[in-house]
């Protein structure tokens, strides 16, 4: 390897290991990290030659790396997206509608068996259309209500709720960052989650999973037969911020069917690059005008501008730019290359790897940055190997989100779970959390790894 792959290499490393050891200053790590690979760029292109042995070499070229160069790198579409669904999330949950919808799935349970088992899936479902922490947000509070009025411990149904969100962000492309991350690395629109070139699409191989994790979760609850008293609703005002996250889908729904330029047919029209995120901010700013100019209320801009998760944005930006670093110093063509070797050019074992390599390590390490790298990686074990890439980019999104629930550290909606837990008294340990997640997880990836194969090999 050339010094500055190698540079770039320990670089890369060292940003991943302080990114696992202190969790709470990840953004600035990689925004730090990203300085210093634009800083090799601008010291390149001062002394190409440094110290004369062609450090800055990367093959037949020198390594480059500027200010301009990093910020065409950030993905401002995706970026865009997660920050609109958020604020429109939020306008979502101040109107209650969760909270109906809750009640009214609720009323319809014979026993706490049952109601468990509703609230988990009903958890998923909201997940595949809204963030998962938002999703644990707005469910969990409903079940420590139960809990608390049947008098049992809501530490197992806060986690079913919290790993059941978890798994169905991978279904559609704005339930999860993974997915909107997967779908601009594989061009793929909000339709292709359903259908992708006419075969079953990613919603399909996740629901088969929630069916079959769900009935993990009907055993591990068999035994809690408890009657369910039902005493009324909650009364939803404002419907306005349900209309605005339906037409946020609609419309994404709506542009899948316009491909961008790099899909698009000689001639044909094609749509902008950050077409998906200004749909989504756009519908954010319409519910933040209607409560600012026709309600008067002026509290919401501060309140739902703080609800903005600018730790995944502000971590994400210096993925980006860390990224795009190491592409242009060769290192992911080395790694790609040594995952090819893994798999001795056999597609089935290089699929199983990336499937349960991304299982182990996002069940300890956050899924975002993980995924956002691998994605840039697997087009080139792809190519090694000569196959078509999206077996492998499915089989990452798979076991990169679904991965993450083998422990409560591996997700945010779980972190998020344990938080509320937290707060109520009830501490969690990593033990108790595996009880339920590990047979939730197993279940579910499985059943991904198998469709996958058989759909996409």
């Amino acid at each position: 390897m050339n010094p500055i792959t190698i540079t770039a290499l320990i670089l890369f490393a060292v940003t991943y290991v302080l990114m696992m050891a202190f969790q709470k200053i990840r953004p600035y790590v990689a925004i730090g990290s990203a300085l210093i690979f634009i800083s090799l760029g601008i010291i390149a292109s001062v002394s190409p030659d440094l110290f004369g042995i062609g450090f800055f070499n990367v093959g037949n070229s020198t390594y480059s790396y500027g200010f301009l160069q990093a910020l065409k790198e950030i993905d401002w579409n995706v970026i865009m997206m997660i920050a609109g669904t958020m604020g429109t999330v939020y306008l979502f949950i101040e109107s209650k509608m969760p909270q109906l919808m809750s009640d009214i799935l609720i009323s319809k349970m014979p026993n706490v068996k049952w109601t468990i088992f509703a609230l988990s899936l009903f958890a998923g479902i909201v997940s595949a259309f809204v963030d998962n922490v938002a999703t644990v947000l707005m469910i969990a509070p409903v079940a420590l209500a139960l809990c608390k009025k049947l008098n049992i411990s809501p530490v197992p149904s806060i986690i079913c709720i919290a790993v059941s969100s978890n798994l169905q962000g991978a279904a559609t492309l704005v339930g999860d960052t993974t997915s909107i991350l997967l779908a601009k690395a594989a061009n793929l629109d909000f339709s292709d989650f359903f259908v992708d070139e006419g075969k079953p699409g990613m919603f399909w191989v996740v629901e088969a999973g929630a069916l079959v994790s769900a009935l993990i979760i009907l055993i591990m609850f068999r035994k809690d037969n408890g009657k369910i008293e039902f005493n009324s609703r909650t009364k939803v005002e404002d419907k306005f911020p349900t209309y605005l996250l339906l037409g946020t889908i609609i419309c994404l729904i709506a542009v899948s069917f316009i491909p961008y330029k790099s899909a698009a047919a000689e001639g044909q029209f094609y749509k902008p690059d950050i077409t998906n995120g200004v749909i989504c901010i756009a519908f954010f700013v319409i519910g933040l005008i209607r409560e600012i100019v026709f309600k008067k209320n002026t509290k919401i801009l501060k309140d739902s501008l703080m609800e903005i998760d600018y730790y995944t944005i502000s971590l994400l930006i210096g993925l980006f730019v860390v990224i795009g670093g190491i592409k242009n110093a060769g290192v992911i063509d080395v790694i790609g290359n040594a995952i090819a070797k893994v798999g001795a050019g056999s597609q089935f074992l290089i699929f199983t790897v990336i499937v349960w390599i991304s299982v182990l390590l996002s069940a300890f390490i956050d899924n975002i940055p993980y995924t956002a790298t691998m994605l840039t990686i697997v087009p080139v074990i792809a190519a090694n190997v000569g196959m078509e890439p999206k077996l492998l980019y499915y089989g990452l999104l798979c076991g990169a989100t679904l991965g993450g629930n083998l422990t409560p550290i591996g997700a945010s909606a779980n972190i998020t779970g344990i938080g509320i837990l937290k707060k109520e008294g009830y501490e969690v340990k990593a033990t108790t959390f595996m009880k339920y997640g590990v047979p939730f997880t197993l279940a579910a990836v499985i059943t991904g790894y198998i469709l996958l194969w058989f759909i996409w090999s």
